[in-house]
């Protein structure tokens, strides 16, 4: 008779790790239950969490186990080439994790800190793209996303679909940027209508609008400057 593998949707629901992470935060479950979830499958007669515990168990604990190298993972019972593989790709991963640095945090203080910030990129775009970028109470940028792509001459947004994405960000405020593709960054018609709407909105929800640019070859026009706003 063909043995196979406990898997952990056979455990009952409140003895699965998945759920128990998705209900209450992987900082909730034990090693054994994170280490469950790498492994996914257990043994012909025992589940992942078993597996789990004993892995943890036979190694030496979880530092232990950090520093087993790949003939060490497949000698343990249960654990074969692949298992190992999954393992140490993931102790590798949490080894560059707690040795990288979050990047320095951008201020934006004036008009050139954001073209510096996104000059270099956008000036090369054929088609108008609208950024925002979303900044704290600090004037520090917590975010960057491009909410729009035109054509060779036009790009469409709406206050709604930047102000959306503002408030996903808690973001205290905002500023909005889009090049020319000419090269010629002197704001048209619409782009100085934009940017009132923006600013209403902005005042009305509270979320600043501190100023739109417009990005041309190496150069670029500040519409706050400009009395815009």
């Amino acid at each position: 008779m063909e043995q196979r593998s406990f898997r952990l949707r056979e455990l009952p629901s409140g003895e699965r790790p998945r759920e128990r992470m998705q209900q209450h935060g992987a900082q909730a479950l034990s090693h054994a239950e994170l280490l469950a979830i790498l492994l996914r499958t257990g043994t012909p007669n025992e589940s992942a969490v078993h597996l789990a515990q004993r892995i943890l168990n036979e190694s030496g604990g979880l530092r232990k186990l950090a520093e087993s190298g790949w003939e060490d993972l497949i000698h343990i019972r249960g654990i074969g080439p692949a298992k190992a593989l999954q393992l140490q790709a993931s102790i590798e991963l949490g080894r560059r994790i707690a040795r990288s640095r979050l990047p320095e945090t951008v201020k934006i203080t004036c008009p050139q800190d954001a073209a510096d910030l996104l000059m270099e990129e956008m000036r090369h775009y054929r088609e108008e793209h609208f950024v925002c970028l979303f900044l704290n109470t600090k004037n520090h940028v917590i975010g960057q996303q491009t909410l729009s792509i035109g054509s060779l001459n036009a790009s469409i947004v709406h206050p709604r679909e930047v102000f959306k994405a503002a408030i996903r960000r808690s973001s205290a405020s905002i500023l909005c940027a889009h090049n020319h593709p000419s090269g010629d960054p002197t704001p048209s018609a619409e782009d100085l209508q934009l940017t009132r709407r923006l600013g209403e909105a902005g005042q009305l929800l509270g979320i600043e609008l501190l100023d739109h640019l417009v990005i041309g070859d190496s150069r670029f026009i500040s519409l706050k400057e400009m009395g815009c706003l």
